[in-house]
């Protein structure tokens, strides 16, 4: 379950009669535990609790009801029970159908509240659902909520009008949806005076049924779009004049308002009545965005981008500096004031904006900075300098273009409220100025520098409709000179395989001047592009969020030879990290963030994050394509191995349909004799041979043996298989294998051993799973051969050091490791080894397989599970790295890092290469 089904349950729950016996189970169930989960724990199979009336559930949560008054004595009993402890129960909780207490025995936070409160709470029991939470996702609560509302009352108003579900009227639609978020925060927020309620208004004035809800809510979006004295010529209703003049186009255009069903009326009144000041526009705006999406609303409460990760972009592109001066300012008046001119200058422009979550974001930390300077310059209550036409975005939709205009206007007036008070907030607020700075368009397509123009010049547009913004500059001025802009985002990314083709034009059309042939790069590199080359049109820095595809493998010698030659440098970098967001388990990219800047800088700073999810900071003089420190070197992928190395090969590829491949269960059907088998069938290794242990074989016919195998029927039937398959393939070369339908389309085969890497690799292993075989064996294309190897080369490519140079110059899935041959192994810096050298990992290789051998018939898989991996494994392959290291600089290195920097350095030597310019 996703959180916004959580809250659904649990609201549903809180809502219900209190069954004091029935309680427990039906909590477990609000958080997606199965029905076999439950009946177990309701026949007592697996409930381990001491208490009467108690539901344990191992590893989870203690839950007891009890009697009337009597919560926080059962709470305490709870604690103290020895099977709460002895079951590692996570939580425990207690209720009498009036009061709710519950505890986090990891951080020792409590909620006590009345019952009926208690899914205003429900962020607190996420791990229950196995979602990770942090703090800001236990305070978005209201917005999961008021998330999950809105998607109920949009399904159904769509259900109730289908003709708005059209792709002509959809945007009305969520016009409309934009319209009542607004009313629903300003009635709770006084923007709408008190006695004029928005929902209550809705509610007397349609008290008769839902019929006529439509007529109040249009009749009351039109008094909001006019001025109060011309309210008696355009015959506004009486019981609508009291709602003030808001403007802004926010309810100009046009007032239809779909039709209200009586379920549909009472979404809209419960939505109402929620608590709208609890709004975080940080955040809300991605799951508002959700609503309206029919791709997205299955994913619903998965929208959460967290604001620490928003910050990784944030703070050293650009708000790091701003606090270090303000912490240099000191109590300065004149220099708080130089900050606060140059803090209102600042632009900040995010051209994948979405519902403009980065945009927010950077407009209250730069609020938060100002308030500060105001504070020390004795100004507490000063009208703030910083406008949010300097927060300016472009989004491909409708929709999220509109809400992240919403949410920035939230954001404004909760600042305002903040550090002014409700009072001066209010007076200014409304009515809404018609400026509009959300562009929605292609970004890869639009003119950035007529959205965001050089510095010194602004753009004022006013658009017939709040969020439709003409392109033209319809009135330049020079109200931001000296000021600098700031772009940043986490635009799409597509990989090469899933873009379509208008996506492809896209990408062809940003790099156009830069890179000629595109189609290795992930869309995301559009960006790059685009921003690069505003960069040459007026200074400025960027940064973005981005998969780390980018910066790997053959992405990074296409890319970043064009970008550093327009004279930009990276400024900062995040090597791969896990982008979290509210969704359990799988819902989590992996992503790397690169700065870039026109403006050189002394240092450069690297962040690494580690497992507890902790920043690490590493000062450099240069930062590299591939996010390593000291090194601009390009790795371009060789055909023959460099550093004296033995060639390494894709293996064989079948193009077989199957036919070719057999079962171990299926060789007696065959009919072979033992001769015939030992002639035929060849055991097979790909991937999940080499790390699962599995086996399967190949029929493996060369040409002296084919008449004898095409006489025999069951090898014949696979074979004529084999030619049609190959024949209906619509590929060429394909149809050209037909001729020879026995073999795999390459017939590489080893004289006495073959080594063997699979091409995939988990990333949680320490080291790439390698093994050696002998001449029976035969490689797929599912991994990468050495044929004839010597032993030697185990020790290698089984070693830290070549883990940490595949990972930095292959390309990844995910995190997991893709090995290449061209890139990885040809390219791999090896010093001349000496003889002795070889004798020395030669007996390391041997060690590493010997150690293996005596924990058959446990697989790679099981010998290298971190938690598991035998002792004399793990001796084996610390023996292996200090004598191969030993060979590089005479000791063991330090860390990863001082490993990369050695390796491209040798590599930067041995092939001559210069750094990129």
């Amino acid at each position: 379950m996703n959180p916004v089904e959580i809250e659904e349950a649990v609201t549903g729950l809180a809502e219900e009669p209190f069954d004091r016996a029935e309680f427990p189970f039906q909590f477990l169930t609000a958080f997606g535990n199965k029905k076999t989960t439950i009946d177990r724990l309701r026949k007592g199979n697996t409930n381990q609790s001491d208490l009467l009336g108690g539901v344990l559930q191992r590893s989870n949560i203690h839950i007891a009801t009890c009697d009337p008054g009597t919560a926080g004595q059962t709470l305490t009993a709870l604690r103290d029970s020895p099977k709460t402890g002895a079951n590692k129960a996570k939580f425990i909780l207690a209720t009498d159908g009036e009061e709710f207490q519950a505890e986090d025995l990891t951080s020792g936070e409590t909620v006590a509240c009345d019952f009926a409160d208690f899914p205003n709470h429900f962020g607190f029991f996420l791990p229950l659902a196995g979602i990770t939470t942090v703090q800001q996702i236990r305070e978005s609560s209201f917005d999961i909520r008021a998330t999950s509302r809105l998607n109920r009352l949009y399904v159904t108003l769509l259900q109730d009008n289908p003709e708005w579900a059209s792709p002509e009227r959809r945007t009305d639609m969520n016009h409309f949806m934009a319209r009542l978020i607004f009313c629903f925060f300003a009635e709770d927020t006084d923007i709408f005076p008190v006695t004029s309620g928005f929902t209550q208004t809705v509610e007397r004035m349609s008290a008769g049924g839902a019929d006529n809800t439509a007529q109040v809510i249009s009749e009351l979006f039109r008094a909001m779009n006019t001025k109060h004295d011309e309210r008696d010529a355009a015959g506004i209703a009486r019981w609508a004049i009291g709602f003030p003049y808001v403007n802004g186009n926010l309810f100009s255009g046009s007032t239809y308002v779909p039709r209200f069903s009586k379920i549909a009326r009472s979404y809209l009144i419960h939505i109402g009545n929620l608590d709208w000041t609890k709004i975080n526009p940080d955040i809300f705006g991605s799951m508002i965005q959700a609503v309206a999406d029919d791709e997205e609303r299955g994913a619903l409460g998965m929208h959460y981008t967290s604001v620490p990760n928003i910050l990784k972009v944030l703070n050293p592109l650009f708000l790091d500096d701003l606090r270090s001066h303000l912490e240099e300012a000191g109590d300065n008046a004149r220099k708080l004031l130089n900050l606060r001119s140059r803090i209102a200058k600042i632009r900040v422009f995010d051209p994948a904006c979405g519902s403009g979550n980065f945009l927010v974001i950077a407009y209250k930390e730069m609020r938060e900075i100002e308030a500060e300077i105001n504070r020390r310059r004795g100004e507490p209550d000063r009208k703030t300098d910083i406008p949010l036409t300097n927060f300016r975005g472009i989004e491909l939709r409708d929709f999220p273009a509109e809400i992240a205009r919403l949410a920035l206007i939230i954001a404004e007036f909760q600042c305002d409220v903040l550090y002014r008070g409700q009072k001066e907030a209010l007076a200014e607020f409304l009515p809404l100025d018609s400026e509009n700075w959300i562009t929605c368009g292609n970004a890869l397509r639009l003119d950035w520098l007529s959205i965001c123009p050089p510095t010194g010049t602004g753009v004022k547009v006013r658009g017939d409709d709040l969020f439709q913004t003409p392109l033209d500059q319809s009135e330049i001025d020079f109200e931001n000179a000296g000021g600098e802009t700031y772009i940043c985002g986490n635009p799409p990314y597509k990989g090469t395989k899933n873009q379509s083709q208008a996506e492809k034009d896209d990408l062809r059309t940003a790099f156009r001047g830069l890179v000629e042939r595109t189609g290795s790069l992930d869309y995301v590199a559009g960006w790059f592009a685009k921003a690069a080359i505003f960069a040459q049109k007026t200074p400025c820095s960027f940064a973005f969020v981005a998969t780390n595809s980018i910066c790997q493998g053959g992405q990074v010698p296409v890319l970043w030879p064009a970008l550093l030659g327009l004279g930009l440098e990276i400024s900062f970098g995040y090597q791969s990290f896990k982008w979290r967001n509210l969704a359990s388990h799988n819902a989590v990219v992996t992503v790397i963030i690169v700065g870039m800047t026109t403006t050189a800088a002394a240092k450069k700073r690297l962040f690494i994050v580690d497992d507890s999810g902790s920043d690490l900071e590493v000062l450099t003089e240069t930062i590299g394509p591939y996010l390593i420190p000291n090194t601009q070197v390009v790795v371009s992928g060789l055909t023959q191995p460099a550093f004296g190395k033995q060639p390494m090969a894709l293996g064989n590829a079948p193009y077989d349909g199957g036919h070719l491949i057999v079962e171990k269960d299926e060789i007696d059907g065959l009919g072979l004799d033992q001769a015939e088998r030992e002639k035929l069938l060849k055991p097979l290794v790909g991937s999940s041979e080499v790390i699962k242990g599995k086996h399967r074989f190949a029929i493996w016919i060369d040409d002296g043996s084919r008449d004898a195998a095409l006489s025999l029927p069951a090898i014949q039937s696979r074979i004529e298989k084999v030619r049609q398959m190959r024949l209906s393939s619509s590929d060429a070369g394909t149809r050209a294998m037909a001729e020879r339908p026995h073999q795999f389309r390459e017939m590489k085969a080893p004289r006495h051993s073959v080594m063997v890497i699979p091409i995939r690799s988990s990333e949680n292993r320490e080291y790439l799973p390698i093994d050696l075989f002998n001449e029976r064996w035969r490689a797929t294309n599912l991994t990468y051969a050495i044929y004839d190897p010597e032993t030697f080369n185990l020790a290698i490519i089984a070693s830290r050091l070549h883990l940490v140079w595949i990972g930095a110059v292959c390309g990844r899935m995910k995190t997991d490791f893709s090995y290449s041959n061209k890139m990885g192994w040809h390219t791999f810096p090896l010093p001349k080894l000496t003889e002795q050298n070889k004798a020395d990992l030669t007996r390391c290789a041997e060690n590493i397989l010997l150690a293996r051998e005596a924990h058959f018939p446990a697989t790679i898989a099981d010998l290298y599970d971190p938690e598991a991996m035998p002792e004399d494994l793990r001796r084996a392959h610390e023996e292996n790295d200090e004598v191969l290291e030993r060979i590089y600089i005479g000791r063991r290195f330090r860390n990863d890092t001082e490993r990369l920097e050695k390796l491209f350095e040798l590599y930067t030597k041995m092939t001559g290469k210069k750094a990129a310019a």
